[in-house]
């Protein structure tokens, strides 16, 4: 009986998100997966991330076949802020089990210089 299962299943990557002038960085830490294995999804300002890897492995001895699989799946749905453009093409990068994503910011989000009303 194999407890890994359920441990697996239910651990959340931790993530980090960082917010820069112009976009925001988030960045979910998710071992062990495949570009293949995420679908990432902005849906009515919801931001969906969903990972999801099998494994098959078989071990042969005395003529007995063992096949073990192991599910390892995980969802994180995060409201994104207003300021958010969610029409844009995200960029996202799976690298060294970092999965990236850099969501750009509307155009009148940026910090606009402060205006000076002059009284008359």
């Amino acid at each position: 009986f194999n407890n890994d299962f359920f441990e697996e299943d239910s651990l959340m990557p931790a993530m980090n998100v960082k917010e820069h002038d112009k976009d925001f960085e988030i960045e979910f830490a998710a071992p062990g997966f495949s570009k293949k294995d995420f679908e990432v999804t902005i849906d009515d300002n919801i931001l969906n991330v969903c990972g999801e890897k099998k494994r098959e492995e078989e071990e042969k001895e005395e003529g007995y076949t063992r096949k073990e699989f192991s599910y390892n799946s995980f969802k994180r749905s995060l409201s994104l802020p207003k300021t958010i453009n969610t029409n844009q093409d995200v960029k996202a990068t799976y690298k060294n089990g970092i999965l990236k994503l850099n969501l750009l910011k509307k155009e009148e989000a940026k910090e606009l210089p402060k205006k000076v009303i002059e009284v008359l």
